[in-house]
């Protein structure tokens, strides 16, 4: 059968098998089904679900540390906690108790912004996934603060303003926090004052609320937050504000939008006019595109309005149209998109990283639509890794898929920023220092979700373990054992109380043509393609093991609207050229970004600064067979590092050879960046050269947008 969606005519799959799969315990039919999206007619009985008029939930959030990291992502969080997120409290001006209007009850004191509840989403998570009771106890302190600070009126935090309005952007942050500390205590002071706040919103003219930039433009942070409480209270007020909300929030619904109400910083290189497109998006500035292009869907979840979840599929088309042909999955803006600026040396602050990230876990939730699980892993297993400093004590503000030096000097305007931006400073900046803590806990949360059919849906990939209720209520627990995206098995064991029936469901992913199904090592189906769900109806007992293999074969994938440069993929990872990498340290303090700020008597010596310089030649593009990859490259699979971490080119576990010219002309430009694609000759007379690629996520330095060779001399 067929259904129109927001991508058009989509047909929907439905291929029933029934096997008999023999298990120790029994002989036990298994019900398997492929289908493209997972069945929201019903309502989960154990998790709490979009109340209506809200549209049914297409997947459900577990609550926070039902899902728990292993392998590689629990190294990751361990990192994150010895390293920047788990000491910023002692270096970041902004953390610091004294003065801090997040813990004063009327919220008056010198810091209180964004940087306070930016920090804490990560923190608080790496405490609750980790067990970690030193970082549990600092948090605890925020967020009582924070729960102190409300006042009679019902607002809380800190009295901030954007001109003469109340800026209620700091706050949408914290809201979840506050959420999440919920889920994990069930702390019923929360619901409380999210209540009593959400009266405040709604209390305040229309002519008052969301007025000026980021929280005009960020309003559905807040809309999400309303949903959370209203499908836990059910008062009616919340549906006002949540259409109170939409109105007040800037359009990205609309658009051939007047310049003047594009707000953002805007350039068109070698002046001239701004092109007509400019005008379909209402911001191009990265962190607000990657994290409010999904305002319409959410809306879309009250309006019934297909329209609107159309306009973020659009959003999202659209900026990639004009500024994400390249790999990675995001889109070159750096600060801000500016026309003319699309070669792949431009980049994605480490905020707008993930911010895209928590905005494709949001989408996964509200659509059901498989393509925003491809494209989070897309995001956090190539770009956000490249970000972060192995030891996770420094970051830089500018990712790039092409990137082959990084200092402190300033390289505006060839990217659109002035200053120290692409060097990795554990104080740059304000906003991606605090901000990129968010990243792997939440990604590692929405790894699993439950189903409206009373199961569990393995929707993103990574080692991890799940406790959660199925069924007619039995809780059971799933292992996930995998050394994916780098490998192509994943394995599942079951672990029950006693035998119990509930659906399974496992993402099948779009660049996978030959996904193959086992279980308890019985074939049961084999040549799986087309992105969708496999879902296994059966009673699991416990120790039953579901066995995924993804065959992951090598791509090229060009960019035709990009000089048509081209990538090379396998499976969820794009593959860079491997550059040897030179680390020099320099003074935090001497090179950090103007707006960057420590406490005082912090000791910025424990907290060194980096570039990272080649030494060894990058100006190579490839020679390929486009047709057949494999032909022209060989995978190379080496053993996991023992310290579990991957993403370093020395340990990363795979690796492709393959052959290659370098280009005589490609060399840095006057702005100290790689020179553009678009200035490169098409041919090289130089020698065919072997040459190594590695996962561009355990890259710092990274060629990943390889120039056009028509034909090679």
């Amino acid at each position: 059968m067929w259904r129109k969606t927001n991508n058009g005519l989509i047909g929907t799959l439905i291929l029933t098998i029934i096997v008999m799969s023999c298990s120790t315990q029994d002989q036990n039919p298994s019900q398997v089904t492929k289908v493209d999206r997972i069945d929201n007619s019903g309502t989960n009985a154990h998790y709490i679900s979009n109340r209506a008029p809200l549209l049914p939930s297409a997947l459900i959030k577990l609550p926070v540390a039902a899902v728990r990291p292993e392998g590689f992502l629990k190294e990751y969080l361990l990192r994150q906690s010895k390293g920047l997120t788990g000491h910023l409290g002692e270096i970041s001006a902004w953390l610091q108790k004294e003065d801090n209007a997040w813990l004063d009850p009327e919220g008056e004191g010198s810091w209180g912004w964004e940087e306070v509840p930016y920090w804490l989403k990560g923190y608080a998570h790496l405490g609750y996934l980790l067990d970690d009771p030193a970082i549990l106890e600092e948090a605890k302190i925020w967020i009582e603060g924070t729960m102190n600070s409300q006042r009679s009126d019902g607002n809380f935090g800190p009295k901030h303003f954007d001109g003469d309005k109340q800026d209620f952007w700091a706050n949408m942050i914290m809201l979840y926090c506050l959420q999440s500390y919920y889920e994990y205590t069930e702390e019923e002071r929360v619901l409380k004052l999210m209540t009593d706040y959400f009266k405040f919103q709604l209390s305040v003219p229309d002519d008052q609320f969301l007025k000026g930039y980021w929280q005009k433009l960020r309003g559905g942070d807040n809309l999400h937050s309303v949903y959370w409480l209203y499908n836990r209270t059910a008062e009616p007020f919340l549906l006002q504000l949540a259409e109170k909300i939409h109105r007040n929030t800037s359009d990205w619904i609309g658009r051939s939008h007047d310049l003047k109400d594009i707000h953002n910083y805007y350039e068109v290189r070698g002046g001239g006019e701004v092109p007509d497109w400019y005008r379909d998006q209402i911001d191009w500035h990265n962190v607000n595109h990657a994290q409010a292009f999904r305002e319409p869907a959410q809306y879309y979840l009250l309006s019934h309005n297909e329209q609107h979840l159309e306009a973020t599929y659009g959003n999202f088309q659209i900026i990639r149209a004009y500024f994400g042909q390249v790999p990675g999955g995001m889109f070159g803006s750096d600060e801000n998109a500016r026309p003319g600026y699309a070669d792949p040396r431009q980049g994605t602050e480490t905020c707008g990283l993930v911010e895209q990230m928590n905005s494709d876990e949001h989408l996964l939730r509200i659509t059901g639509d498989p393509f925003w699980a491809d494209h989070v892993e897309e995001v956090a297993y190539n770009m956000y890794p490249a970000a972060v400093m192995p030891d996770f004590k420094s970051l830089h503000y500018i990712t790039s898929p092409n990137m082959v030096l990084l200092d402190a000097k300033n390289h505006a305007p060839g990217i659109a920023n002035s200053g120290p931006f692409l060097m990795m400073n554990p104080f740059s900046s304000r906003c991606c220092q605090h901000n990129h803590s968010q990243g792997w806990p939440y990604f590692i949360e929405n790894l699993w979700m439950a189903t409206p059919d009373n199961g569990l849906v393995a929707g993103i990939y990574g080692p991890s373990t799940v406790k959660a209720i199925v069924g007619e209520g039995v809780e059971i627990s799933i292992k996930e054992n995998t050394q994916y995206p780098f490998r192509e098995s994943l394995e599942f064991q079951i672990e029950t109380p006693y035998p119990v029936e509930f659906p399974l469901y496992f993402r099948i992913p779009s660049w996978t043509s030959a996904a193959s199904l086992r279980i308890n090592g019985e074939r049961i189906k084999d040549n799986i393609s087309g992105s969708g769900y496999i879902k296994i109806l059966r009673k699991w007992h416990s120790e039953d093991i579901v066995s995924l293999h993804f065959s992951m074969k090598l791509k090229v994938k060009t960019w035709a609207e990009n000089s048509n440069s081209f990538s090379v993929s396998r499976g969820p990872l794009t593959y860079s050229l491997k550059i040897e990498e030179e680390y020099i340290q320099r003074d935090s303090e001497e090179t950090a970004i103007w707006d960057s700020k420590w406490q005082k008597g912090a000791d910025t010596k424990k907290w060194p600064s980096w570039e990272v310089h080649p030494s060894s030649d990058w100006n190579y593009s490839l020679v390929v067979n486009g047709a057949e990859p494999g032909l022209s490259m060989e995978v190379i699979e080496r053993p996991w590092p023992d310290s579990n971490f991957p993403w370093t080119p020395e340990e990363v576990p795979i690796l492709i050879k393959a052959k290659g010219k370098k280009i005589p002309s490609w060399t840095l430009d006057s702005h100290g960046l790689v020179g553009e694609l678009k200035d490169l000759p098409k041919q090289s007379a130089e020698r065919v050269e072997d040459v190594v690629l590695i996962p561009m996520g355990a890259a710092r330095l990274r060629i990943a947008a390889f120039p056009e060779l028509i034909k090679p001399l």
